[in-house]
């Protein structure tokens, strides 16, 4: 599946502490012409029940990224294939987008 860039998506994540894997969301932080390519950059997106790291984003606007409990975007950044990428549930608005752009810079730059 190729996804634009802010999509969030579903994707099998591997467990460190046993075997298997569980579905989780991410974002979508490469832009269409390198997602072609057959792999997209990703960011984690989870609950913000873990302890905080550098660059945390809370998403506001649950609604359009698909979310349906308080979620961060994590700058636990990774490359995964397309094909892995289970499904499209939605996309950060504008003003979530604007957040998450200005943490990659500041800490990713």
């Amino acid at each position: 599946m190729i996804c634009e860039k802010w999509s969030v998506v579903v994707v099998p994540f591997p467990f460190v502490e046993r075997r298997g894997a569980k579905h989780r969301p991410a974002l979508v932080l490469s832009n269409e012409p390198f997602n072609r390519a057959g792999h997209s950059v990703l960011s984690m997106v989870t609950t913000k029940a873990h302890h905080p790291w550098p660059g945390d984003v809370p998403i506001v606007d649950l609604g359009s990224a698909g979310l349906k409990v308080a979620c961060i975007v994590r700058l636990k950044v990774f490359t995964l294939d397309n094909r892995l990428i289970l499904r499209r549930v939605g996309e950060l608005s504008k003003d979530d987008r604007s957040g998450v752009a200005a943490a990659v810079s500041r800490y990713l730059h």
